[in-house]
Parts: structure tokens; C-alpha cells; sequence
């Protein structure tokens, strides 16, 4: 392999253990374990450092116009290609957990697509809004959290402002 995919799968490794190490740091605090939490959460960090800093020496870090240009294809290709497989399988294999989850991702990154999209087309002249995630299914809207979130069913509640 090249230098170049080398540092994409270093990227690639580097920012799952991230996403790890931070739910592992999640069940740890809810187990009590608040210096294991500490710990999990400080690698996580250390990981997205390497991480970053393998994906800016492979040249993955365009202009904003081609960060967003990229982002559109990657969530469009989630939604009309990976998610619509998974969720067949997971129906063939009668698994409803992954299911669930697989189609609520999906309904997710559509909205991402059209939220990048929009920044897109306004990226000269954006305008300031507050974004909200809902902590149980990732939906990400705009301005304020609804009542209810309309993907999972979450209360207000579990809705995260994003600063």
C-alpha cells in the first residue's frame, strides 16, 4: 500500500477508536466508574488528534465549497445506497434492532445531505441558526428542538444544542 492509504486507513482506525473509547467512557460513567470515564474520554481525544492530523497529511481537507461538496455525496450515498442495503438485510435476518437503527440513521442523513446543501448554496452569505441533536437517534434540526423528535419519538429533552 502507499503512504497515502496507509494514512486514510490510520484515519480510519484513529476515528472508529475515537467513537469507541467515547461510548466506552458513556457506560462507564453510568456504571460510576468516573475516572475510567475520564480516562476513555482524554485517549478518545488523543485519537481524533491522530486521526486529523493523518487526514489533513493525506490531503483530505479541502476548501469549505469541497468539504460540503464531499459531505452532500457521502450522506446522499449513505442514505440511497448503504442504509437501504443494511435495512434489507437486517429484515431478511429478522433483526429489528438493527433494523430500527439502520433506518433511523437513514432518515438522518438525508437531513444532513439537505442541511449541507443548504449551507452550501448559502456559503457566501450563511445565516446564524442553533443546531439540535437528539441523543438517542442523531437527528439534527435547526433553530430549536421540537416537542418530540420526529424520527425516534425522543422528548425535547434529549435534544443537545451544538456550539
Amino acid at each position: 500500500m502507499s503512504s497515502k492509504e496507509n494514512l486514510m486507513e490510520a484515519f480510519a482506525g484513529e476515528s472508529q477508536a475515537n467513537r469507541k473509547y467515547l461510548a466506552f467512557a458513556k457506560k462507564a460513567d453510568k456504571e460510576g466508574f468516573k475516572q475510567v470515564a475520564k480516562l476513555f474520554r482524554a485517549a478518545a481525544e488523543a485519537e481524533t488528534v491522530h486521526a486529523h492530523n493523518h487526514l489533513e497529511i493525506a490531503g483530505g481537507i479541502n476548501e469549505t465549497k469541497e468539504n460540503l461538496l464531499e459531505a452532500i455525496a457521502g450522506e446522499t450515498e449513505e442514505f440511497t445506497e448503504m442504509y437501504p442495503n443494511f435495512i434489507a438485510e437486517s429484515k431478511a435476518e429478522k433483526d429489528d434492532a438493527a433494523r430500527w437503527t439502520f433506518e433511523v440513521a437513514n432518515k438522518v442523513e438525508q437531513i444532513h445531505a439537505v442541511l449541507y446543501q443548504k449551507a452550501l448554496e448559502n456559503l457566501d452569505d450563511t445565516p446564524e441558526v442553533d443546531y439540535y441533536v437528539c441523543a438517542l437517534c442523531g437527528n439534527t434540526v435547526e433553530d430549536n428542538a421540537p416537542e418530540k423528535c420526529p424520527i425516534c419519538g425522543a422528548s425535547n429533552s434529549e435534544f443537545m444544542k451544538i456550539d
